[in-house]
């Protein structure tokens, strides 16, 4: 079993950065892969970024390649999300999730998720 939390969402205007993070409890948490997703109002959830186990290898939604960048250390039990370039469409609840299988971009992939932490992006 894991325990998420996600922790630093915010307000940000429009071209600025924002990070967040999500810890995990346990002592596996470098068994999971871990991904981003976020869910804007009125819209389903939808992927944003997953990384390996060991951190070695990322995957990103076209929407947020080259602007957002996933990040883990596992002797925190704590994985990252840096987010720059920020867009008004961005604006949305960020959940972190862990799964036993590869990288997917798909939710159902990912059995644990945490309660998810607001990010506003404004003009």
């Amino acid at each position: 079993q894991v325990q998420l939390v996600e922790s630093g969402g915010g307000s940000v205007q429009a071209g600025g950065s924002l990070s967040v993070s999500c810890a995990a409890s346990g002592r596996t948490f470098s068994s999971y892969t871990m991904a981003w997703f976020r869910q804007a109002p009125g819209k389903e959830r939808d992927f944003v970024a997953a990384i390996s186990r060991s951190g070695g290898n990322t995957y990103y939604a076209d929407s947020v390649k080259g602007r957002f960048t996933i990040s883990r250390d596992n002797a925190k039990n704590t994985v990252y999300l840096q987010m720059n370039s920020l867009k008004l469409e961005d604006t949305a609840v960020y959940y972190c999730a862990a799964g036993l299988y590869g990288m997917d971009s798909g939710d159902w992939r990912y059995n644990y998720w945490g309660q998810g932490t607001q990010v506003t992006v404004s003009s």
